[in-house]
């Protein structure tokens, strides 16, 4: 099955300014592509650029899709090991658009097999429940927000910190006072704090109930993860500090976390963020599916994907609750209240709306 042509649409997805320890984005800077075949069948996929975090923006993306783009044309769609070898062999990093390639080509093997992406993935459905993500604000506003996602039958809260320790502990504390304690809080810093600060913070919170931290500090200080868990009795996720299957490797060989958050704009795809599962269930170490700011389209492929990864077990697929303002998706994962689930049709099962597409920037390779 020959690749005829790429599209490359630059998805702006309008939504309510969201503060993290590094940042607000006020839009979605997302990328969506369709991989053409000369058998009649399309792949698409969504990559969603979080700068501050990966280091790619949405016009990166747009402008290495395009070489991209080149460097597939006219060759196999299902030589899925080859190609993706020639986008890392093309780039180094990028992990981000090497994604939405990645999910591309899945999308299209599973259509060519006639299965459901998860079924091509050898995966049987389960039950998934997101948790809901709340930005950095003030205690009291973070608190009032707290509370209403949990009378609308939130799961579980997902509390973005990092800044100062002290006004930090303050706004879990106000958090914790307006739901109570029978609902989980998980914890992002972002890579806000610094050793000493995550000493500070999360010693401050232990009597709090956190389900566990992600990513306290800053990547360069992975070293002083083994010796953070010593201090605290709160879990370690590590998030920024794992890329790859390798950097898994180094981090549970090095019982520096309890826990890792797998994301496709960190791992490139699929195709590797099997890898890291499988990796951190040879130490034990369970995994999180989780995200930057993707539609139900790239959320539905996260899911197919957690149906076949047995070591997944929680699930951050909230990306698209947490204020986009406009929905473009037909099909793609389905919401009711906090549980998620995706339909049997065959690759991913999603696409975007031509009307939306009509109205956004076009590159055809």
């Amino acid at each position: 099955m020959k690749i005829t042509a790429i599209e490359i649409y630059r998805l702006s997805i309008p939504m309510e300014p969201f503060v993290i320890a590094t940042g607000t984005m006020d839009y979605a800077q997302n990328t969506f592509i369709r991989v053409l075949t000369d058998k009649d069948l399309s792949g698409v996929g969504e990559c969603s650029a979080f700068p501050m975090i990966v280091g790619e923006t949405q016009n990166t993306c747009i402008s290495v899709a395009q070489d991209f783009a080149k460097i597939w044309k006219g060759k196999d769609a299902l030589d899925l090991e080859a190609r993706l070898a020639e986008l890392h062999l093309y780039i180094a990093g990028n992990a981000t658009i090497k994604s939405a390639f990645d999910m591309a080509l899945y999308d299209l093997s599973a259509k060519y097999a006639n299965l459901p992406l998860y079924k091509f993935l050898e995966g049987e459905p389960r039950e998934i429940i997101t948790d809901i993500t709340l930005g950095i604000a003030s205690a009291e506003k973070m608190a009032e927000k707290a509370l209403r996602l949990k009378e609308n039958g939130a799961f579980a809260l997902k509390v973005k910190l990092g800044k100062n320790p002290q006004e930090d502990i303050q706004r879990i504390k106000a958090i914790r006072q307006a739901v109570g304690f029978d609902i989980p809080i998980r914890i992002d810093a972002n890579q806000g704090w610094s050793y000493e600060g995550a000493v500070e913070a999360l010693k401050g919170m232990e009597s709090y109930k956190i389900q566990f931290c992600e990513q306290p500090m800053r990547t360069y200080n992975d070293n002083l993860l083994s010796e953070l868990r010593t201090q605290t009795i709160v879990p370690i996720m590590a998030d920024e500090s794992v890329y790859s299957h390798y950097d898994a490797e180094r981090l549970c060989r090095s019982d520096a976390c309890d826990f890792i958050n797998i994301k496709f704009s960190k791992s490139s795809g699929i195709h590797e963020a099997l890898k890291i599962q499988a990796v951190a269930a040879e130490y034990n170490v369970p995994c999180m599916i989780g995200g930057m700011l993707e539609s139900r389209l790239a959320l539905a492929a996260k899911v197919h994907f957690a149906y076949a990864a047995p070591n997944v077990k929680f699930y951050d697929l909230d990306t698209c609750m947490v204020g986009h303002l406009e929905d473009p998706v037909i099909g793609g994962v389905q919401y009711d209240g906090y549980k998620i689930s995706v339909s049997d049709d065959i690759g991913i099962g999603a696409d975007i709306k031509q009307e939306f597409l009509d109205k956004c920037e076009r590159w055809v390779i």
